[in-house]
């Protein structure tokens, strides 16, 4: 018996399409993965990690690709946890590494600080009702891409897997979701100061 295109569309899962690559750790995906990422995005540049402070040597100058993306005319924003907030002392805990989670965002709000709104790129701290859900799950959006890491309980952020995936049509989809997800996170949040 052949089932219906529409049955066997929603058996699939639509959102399954989504997907372009999976990584079983966040350090697998190769850095030639971001740069292509972040070189070809034109109009959206969304970096939702707790920290994200691997970026800065993942990616090869990344400040001035930044300001050269933004001075472009795409927009270029960071989300990033509280140094100073509960949730980041009781991940320091978990995680009981010597880079401590408010060092590694402290590394990015370093790195911002010669960047600031002025030039194109915005920061916020997510509001601390919302650090659970922002340290669970990092979303860096370029256009129409998106690599998301769902962290895992006591593992670091490139300890945990990662998902490389695309938006497909004008309907939901994983993309979507995820993208909803950190614009949720974002709209809650607070500027970081000098940004």
């Amino acid at each position: 018996m052949s089932w219906p295109k529409a049955v066997r569309d929603r058996m699939q899962g639509r959102s399954g399409q989504d997907v372009v690559q999976s990584y079983p750790y966040r350090s697998a995906c190769p850095s030639t993965v971001w740069g292509e990422l972040i070189a070809g995005a034109r109009d959206e540049l969304f970096f939702g990690g707790y920290t994200s402070y691997f970026l800065w040597t993942q990616v090869p100058a990344l400040p001035d690709v930044l300001r050269r993306k933004a001075a472009a005319g795409c927009r270029v924003r960071f989300l990033i946890g509280d140094p100073d907030g509960a949730v980041t002392r009781q991940r320091e805990e978990i995680e009981g590494v010597a880079l401590a989670v408010s060092t590694r965002i402290r590394m990015t709000i370093e790195q911002l600080a010669g960047m600031n709104a002025d030039e194109g790129v915005e920061a916020r701290f997510s509001a601390p009702a919302d650090a659970v859900n922002h340290i669970s799950l990092s979303v860096f959006r370029f256009d129409d891409d998106a690599l998301v890491t769902p962290h895992l309980a006591r593992q670091v952020g490139h300890d945990s897997p990662l998902l490389h995936v695309r938006r497909r049509g004008e309907g939901g989809g994983m993309f979507a979701r995820f993208v909803a997800h950190v614009e949720e996170l974002w709209a809650r949040g607070h500027p970081v100061a000098g940004s």
